[in-house]
C-alpha cells in the first residue's frame, strides 16, 4: 500500500517553510510521496489570492521540481466552490485504491479540527499529521500524529509584503520561484 502525505494550502506563494514541512513529514512518517495540493477556495477563510491559479501552480511546479518524491495534486483546482477536505479525500480514495493518506496540518488547523466538515468520517479516511506553528498549541480531542519540525518563521504573507516593498526574498523561496516572481512582476505594487 502506498503511503502519501498531502500538504494543502493556497501556496500564494510557496516558500521554503512549505518544503521543509513536507520533507520532515516525508521522512518522519516514512512516506512514499508528498502531494502539494493547492486549494480552490478554503472554507475557513475568505478567498483573497493575489495570484491566478495558473501562477500558483507554475510557482509550485518550480518549488518542487528538484525533489522526486514531491508531486502536485490539482484535484481541488478542478472543482468549483469551497475545498472541503472530506470531499477531496473521497475523490482521492476512489482514484487511488491502494493508498493510505496522511493529511498534514499546522497547529492552527489542529485546534480547528472540531469545526471541519464531517470530521468523524474524515478520520476514517486519513491520518492527520500535525506540525508546530508559532503561537499555536497542538491540542485537540481528535487523534493526530505529531512531527517535530524546525520552526521556520517564513510565511506567504511575509514574502508578498517584501515583494510589494521591493525587499529581498532571496533564501526565503527556491531560486527558480524567486526568478519567476521577479520576471513576471508578481506581487509588485
Amino acid at each position: 500500500m502506498k503511503r502519501i502525505g498531502i500538504l494543502g494550502g493556497t501556496f500564494d506563494p510557496p516558500h521554503l517553510g512549505h518544503l521543509i514541512i513536507a520533507n520532515e513529514v516525508l521522512h518522519a512518517k516514512d512516506l512514499d510521496e508528498i502531494w502539494f495540493m493547492p486549494n480552490q477556495e478554503p472554507p475557513h477563510k475568505k478567498k483573497s489570492y493575489y495570484l491566478s491559479n495558473e501562477d500558483r501552480v507554475a510557482l509550485l511546479r518550480r518549488a518542487v521540481s528538484d525533489h522526486p518524491q514531491f508531486q502536485i495534486e490539482l484535484v481541488e483546482l478542478e472543482r468549483k466552490g469551497p475545498s472541503y477536505t472530506v470531499d477531496t479525500i473521497k475523490i482521492l480514495h476512489e482514484r487511488e485504491k491502494d493508498t493510505k493518506f496522511f493529511f498534514i496540518i499546522g497547529a492552527d488547523m489542529v485546534e480547528y479540527l472540531h469545526k471541519w466538515r464531517d470530521i468523524d468520517y474524515l478520520l476514517d479516511l486519513v491520518t492527520f499529521v500535525g506540525v508546530k506553528r508559532p503561537d499555536y498549541q497542538l491540542t485537540t480531542k481528535y487523534p493526530v500524529d505529531y512531527v517535530e519540525i524546525p520552526e521556520i518563521g517564513i510565511s506567504s504573507t511575509l514574502i508578498r509584503e517584501r515583494m510589494q516593498n521591493g525587499k529581498t526574498i532571496k533564501y526565503l523561496v527556491p531560486e527558480n520561484v524567486r526568478t519567476y516572481m521577479e520576471e513576471n512582476h508578481l506581487y509588485e505594487s
